[in-house]
């Protein structure tokens, strides 16, 4: 989205920025990875299908898209903005370590679960070194309080921000028992399993099990 172009949200363990073209070469080499294509139900890109890809994920207003950086731990930060982040090699030394992506289907408002709008979570954290180590729940909560904050509604390219959290919901490799156990801690609940695709279906009820906007 062009919402979240000029943003950059700081947490204690990560640091989210839009998904920029100085990311796409290591993204590129991460999905060259066959077990992260499968954890994710990609197809192999080339390098240009993928700038191509980041320029698409850019442009679209049903997408929301943040590169996870690692935070020096330690490090008092100022205000930032993305064109910092690009230029400044300081910043640019940050670990790459993943990304975590909101996408939306539908228009926001409809409250049939069938045919209404909802936002799809996803995570990845690519780096073996980065994982278990609290990161992936932090970009979460980071993407999930941006996106559902009141504050975006003024702007008129944040459309469908924000987004009521009882329209989150994310599919889960039914094998991949550590990302459950994650959004279960961030308020999902286990709606429905899919057997065809080996996947469960999870949705926001907030964390006392009782479904909240």
């Amino acid at each position: 989205m062009l919402v979240n172009q000029e943003t950059v949200l700081l947490g204690n363990k990560v640091i989210l920025v839009p998904y920029m073209k100085e990311h796409v070469a290591r993204y590129h080499q991460w999905m060259l990875d066959p077990e992260l294509r499968e954890l994710t139900a990609s197809e192999p890109l080339t390098l240009e299908e993928e700038h191509e890809m980041q320029r698409k994920w850019r442009e679209d207003e049903d997408k929301l898209t943040f590169i996870i950086l690692s935070r020096p731990a330690g490090l008092d930060l100022p205000p930032l903005t993305p064109s910092v982040f690009a230029s400044d090699p300081g910043f640019t030394s940050f670990p790459m370590i993943g990304d975590v992506n909101m996408f939306c289907k539908g228009a926001p408002g409809e409250d049939d679960p069938e045919c209404g709008f909802e936002a799809e979570v996803e995570i990845m954290i690519a780096e073996p070194a980065f994982r278990r180590q609290g990161c992936a729940r932090e970009a979460l909560e980071l993407l999930i309080d941006y996106a559902s904050s009141p504050a975006h509604s003024e702007s008129p390219t944040a459309k469908p921000l924000p987004i009521a959290r009882s329209s989150l919901v994310s599919r889960i490799s039914d094998s991949n028992l550590p990302s459950i156990c994650l959004f279960e801690k961030l308020g999902f609940q286990i709606v429905k399993r899919v057997e065809v695709f080996h996947e469960v279906e999870m949705r926001w009820k907030g964390l006392d099990g009782a479904e909240q906007v």
